[in-house]
């Protein structure tokens, strides 16, 4: 198995579709149910026994890092950012960090802004077992869309011959979406150029070579990107775990 002990967490954006709740704070740093987005998801993170955790900042990046830094278990890295560079810019600049802690052969990327519930396995470690870096260059985890929640965009894949295929112009009825959770190789980075540029491109790259790959998770998703997402969030899915 190759194990990945690496994760990048994207939290550089400033979340302006939450208004009124980022005018002092970073959406990572928004509160449900008691704690921080941010704070939810590195808690699952030092459960599942990683340690090597790299972080972007950018807007009210000291307040990201006084948060992060309270899991006193984990090792950070900061990557600052003077402007938010996107989800692949943002990764490329931190590349060398994220090679110099153990992630030569792959590293989890995770957006800040989604939470899940685990009823089997946790998605890192579905993610985990299904990692095979001689075969694929990026694993997506995708979720039904009947399992999303909250602040729920458009669905984004199908599944077609056990491949994901992004969804072309047009296409409707979309089963699956993208849950903001993966892991990476850092080779899709060699001809990416610096700056500002989106993680879909290289998904697309890896699509048309046969190198994206996936997982289909069991759980519930819950995208909280809108303050009323923040209280569905609360209503949904804490009051049933």
């Amino acid at each position: 198995m190759n194990t990945v002990q690496t994760v990048m967490i994207l939290a550089a954006g400033r979340g302006t579709r939450m208004k009124h709740l980022t005018d002092d704070k970073p959406k990572p740093l928004i509160t449900v149910c008691g704690n921080t987005l941010l704070g939810h998801i590195l808690e699952k993170v030092e459960k599942q026994g990683i340690k090597n955790v790299v972080i972007n900042t950018c807007y009210k990046g000291d307040m990201i890092k006084k948060e992060a830094l309270k899991f006193t278990n984990l090792a950070f890295t900061f990557s600052d950012e003077n402007e938010a560079l996107e989800t692949g810019g943002g990764v490329k600049n931190a590349l060398p960090f994220l090679i110099n802690n153990h992630g030569e052969n792959g590293f989890f990327v995770l957006n800040a802004d989604p939470l899940w519930d685990e009823p089997t396995l946790s998605v890192l470690s579905q993610l985990q077992a299904a990692w095979d870096p001689d075969n694929m260059d990026i694993l997506l985890a995708l979720v039904p869309m009947k399992q999303a929640f909250g602040d729920v965009p458009d669905g984004n894949y199908f599944i077609e011959n056990d491949k994901p295929r992004r969804k072309k112009e047009g296409e409707t009825n979309i089963p699956y979406l993208f849950m903001g959770i993966q892991i990476l190789h850092p080779r899709i980075f060699k001809t990416a150029l610096p700056n500002f540029f989106s993680l879909r491109d290289l998904y697309d790259e890896a699509q048309n070579k046969g190198r994206l790959a996936h997982i289909v998770f069991d759980g519930r998703w819950f995208h909280v990107g809108t303050p009323e997402a923040v209280e569905e969030t609360e209503n949904c899915f804490f009051k049933d775990n």
